[in-house]
């Protein structure tokens, strides 16, 4: 195998594996700065060694082994306790690497990969920390990778990573998973970091491209990693229906030159049937579940009801509008208000909608938030109030830190200036 072929393969085990060696150290370690430290040492080793020696058979357990012996070299290095030296190479042969790579890359593995997610989650952590201190030691992303993916320099991203982990250990946080009492408190963080890190790939705030695929397939993949972690919790499951169902519109979200689609001018031919399918099953194990739907299970049942809609026109917008009034009671916010407005457009007329999106212009939270006036811009233009729509547009253009929409909303607005209704 070419060498540069051999890079790639250790880059494509890197992605999917570095969770899970990490999340082995780390239990072994207690501490998940030197672990993700000792993951990387194990990576340049494979870049190294592979080429010569060939890809083994189980790349995740090669690593996670050469990682616990360089954690072994430097504990003695450091003269610690023989006995502490014996515990973590109580499974590893002098002359080489345990002969079986299996048995020690799948002990225990489930459980210190759920204390990596809590413990990279942690609320003591600021949500921009979270986020990428959770995809570099879950997500295996390269820390320019996650500047990229934010449109941060590098260095930011590394002073983050490198705070978060000094926090994590300043602040004495366990390598575990937190009692009954504080588990919901900190599955939340979970929650609102892949969920972060989604939206930030699904619409992306600032840069030229309207969306990075890769980071909602990031997101994803820790979506279905947490829904096997802890099946037993429902919000689980409805954020990974949300994650899944939504992600089926990516490649209907853009043309072929990269501009946006809006969700009514999507070809739903082009959505991901297979996605939607798995957010459905996953919406009804979520459902499933007694008491009261959370928040994400209440999202993904209004994603559901676009998923289900064979064309715009099918669109249940009376159900979607009502998901949402039900929303704002779970989670109140101007947010979600300005989504139901939307919903109550379609259902009831733009001026019903307008109405409810006119209540919001008051609210702080909402100052600069873009999608306001793009919102009532749409509303007006629908009432024919093209003067009006046009300054919202342009108002709506001036917030927005993505080029590819504001070059949108500004065609909008060109659109209102000669009169006529948008036609994108």
């Amino acid at each position: 195998m070419e060498v540069e072929q051999v890079h790639r393969t250790v880059e494509a085990v890197w992605r999917i594996e570095a969770g899970r060696v990490v999340a082995a150290l780390a239990g072994l370690v207690r501490d998940v700065g030197w672990a993700e430290e000792l993951a990387q040492d194990a990576l340049v080793a494979a870049l190294e060694q592979w080429p010569r020696d060939g890809v083994p058979a189980n790349p995740g357990a090669w690593l996670t082994t050469v990682g616990k012996r360089r954690a072994i070299d430097a504990l003695r290095r450091r003269k610690l306790l023989e006995r502490s030296v014996a515990e973590l190479g109580q499974d590893l042969d002098d002359d080489g690497f345990t002969p079986d790579f299996d048995a020690a890359f799948e002990e225990r593995i489930d459980d210190d990969l759920l204390r990596l997610v809590f413990t990279a989650c942690h609320p003591v952590l600021s949500p921009q920390a979270r986020a990428a201190l959770t995809l570099r030691v879950l997500g295996g992303l390269k820390t320019e990778e996650i500047a990229r993916a934010f449109l941060v320099p590098e260095t930011t991203v590394a002073q983050r990573i490198t705070r978060a982990k000094k926090t994590l250990a300043e602040a004495r946080v366990p390598f575990e998973v937190p009692g009954v009492a504080a588990r919901a408190e900190r599955l939340a963080s979970v929650l609102e970091v892949i969920y972060l890190i989604f939206n930030e790939g699904y619409s992306a705030t600032a840069g030229d491209d309207w969306m990075r695929p890769a980071l909602c397939a990031d997101a994803l993949r820790l979506a279905r990693l947490l829904q096997e972690l802890m099946p037993e919790e429902p919000e689980v499951h409805g954020l990974a229906a949300l994650l899944e169902i939504q992600a089926s519109r990516t490649a209907a979200r853009v043309d072929a030159d990269g501009e946006p689609v809006l969700l009514l001018e999507q070809d739903r031919g082009r959505w991901d049937r297979l996605l939607i399918r798995r957010g459905l099953a996953a919406l009804d194990r979520a459902r499933a579940a007694s008491g009261p739907p959370g928040a994400y299970t209440l999202q993904a049942e209004i994603a559901a009801c676009h998923a289900r809609a064979a064309t715009p026109q099918d669109t249940d917008w009376a159900r979607i509008a009502a998901g949402y009034a039900e929303l704002a009671r779970v989670v109140p916010s101007p947010v979600v208000e300005l989504n139901r407005a939307v919903a109550v457009s379609f259902a009831h007329g733009p001026a019903a909608g307008l109405e409810l999106a006119r209540a919001l212009v008051e609210e702080p939270a909402l100052a600069h938030y873009h999608l306001l006036p793009s919102v009532l811009g749409d509303l007006l233009a629908k009432l024919g109030r093209h003067d009006e729509a046009r300054a919202e547009f342009e108002r709506a253009a001036e917030l927005t830190g993505n080029e590819r929409e504001r070059a949108l909303l500004r065609a909008r607005a060109a659109d209102c200036a000669r009169g006529v209704a948008p036609t994108r």
